[in-house]
């Protein structure tokens, strides 16, 4: 695998901004490692960051270099601040900078396939509300979510009482039910589309705060009938759960160079 800390000036955010690239690399000579990549464009996964966190932490915390490395999977990792993903109140356009300049951006860089069945995302905490946020608002865009641990009912009070700086930066401090802010909101409306829909990976620990959360996204995405594969057992909002859990992930992943 090439490993890349790309600097770039985002034309949307009006800054320079950052990403970590992991870009397949076929090797076999390589000690304790064999990596795998396609003669063409590569599969990608565009992997979130959480609120506490930035474009680097998924490399620090985890294998997931090691992991792609079978898989002849290009990781891309972005930094938006503690943003949810979201063209802020009071801040950066992260979300149009993520859904519109990210990956033009990208696969002008590297070698990363355009097509849909070769696009995935997913995330941990505020990342897993970014990627099933970025995946149910574009569905045209990837084949498949995942989010761990996600921030995905963004209708409960107690994210506003626990962040309130953040929630007024980012939305305003406006209700989120039934806007483009809001997942369930989402999910009714992928429900009554006649195109593709993205298959979605659902995990989170039970001892998780955000868990009671993601047992109502769980409820809604069963009811509006979406492709959810749902995981839960033993777990805390922390990096031992996320590194297993990544794994499950890349398992799971429709990858076309699996046949």
């Amino acid at each position: 695998m090439a490993l890349m800390t790309c600097s770039f000036f985002s034309e949307i955010l009006g800054f320079n901004t950052e990403i970590v690239a992991i870009i397949p690399q076929a090797t076999h000579t390589q000690v304790g490692l064999q990596g795998k990549a396609s003669s063409d464009r590569h599969p990608t996964l565009f992997l979130l960051h959480g609120l506490s966190d930035d474009h680097t932490i998924w490399l620090r915390r985890t294998s997931i270099e090691r992991y792609a490395a079978e898989l002849g999977l290009a990781v891309i990792m972005p930094n938006v601040q503690r943003s949810f993903y979201t063209d802020m109140a009071y801040g950066p356009d992260y979300w149009s900078y993520l859904s519109l300049e990210l990956p033009r951006i990208a696969r002008g860089f590297f070698p990363l396939s355009d097509k849909r069945e070769d696009n995935f995302v997913a995330g941990l905490s505020m990342g897993g509300y970014g990627a099933f946020k970025w995946a149910l608002s574009c569905p045209d865009q990837f084949a498949a979510a995942a989010s761990l641990s996600g921030a995905l009912n963004m209708n409960n009070d107690e994210h506003i009482a626990r962040f309130p700086k953040d929630m007024q930066l980012i939305f305003g401090g406006k209700p989120l039910a039934g806007t483009k802010h809001d997942l369930l909101h989402l999910l009714d409306a992928g429900a009554e589309l006649n195109g593709p829909k993205p298959l979605l990976y659902q995990c989170c620990g039970t001892e998780d705060f955000l868990y009671q959360d993601n047992l109502v996204f769980r409820d809604h995405a069963e009811q509006c009938s979406f492709d959810l594969t749902y995981q839960e057992g033993p777990g805390n909002h922390t990096w031992d759960y996320w590194d297993a859990r990544i794994q499950d992930v890349l398992a799971w992943l429709p990858l076309q160079n699996r046949k």
